[in-house]
């Protein structure tokens, strides 16, 4: 157990941070989930919408530092890679 008080602090800071990372990381892997069960229904216009949802709230958590810009890039990247095999490539994401 810590003795100092700023250690004392710094554990509740790192608890609190990891409840808060886990809770954003299980909300992104949730979207995700929604994402590809719209793709392998082959549901282009709920799977393009969805899309959308999943790019902004992966781009929220990447801005809170709970994954790294890097990791957010790759993830929309693959997402959307799926997608644009769904649609044929007729279908533009902005």
């Amino acid at each position: 157990m810590a003795n100092h008080k700023s250690a004392i602090k710094r554990i509740r800071q790192n608890e609190k941070r990891r409840e808060r990372n886990a809770s954003r990381k299980t909300r992104v892997k949730t979207m995700v989930k929604r994402l590809m069960a719209n793709i392998e229904a082959k549901d282009p216009v709920k799977a393009l919408e969805q899309f959308r949802a999943t790019q902004k709230l992966i781009d929220q958590t990447a801005a809170k530092g709970t994954f790294h810009w890097r990791t957010a890039a790759r993830k929309i990247s693959r997402l959307h890679k799926k997608l644009k095999a769904l649609t044929d490539n007729t279908v533009t994401v902005q």
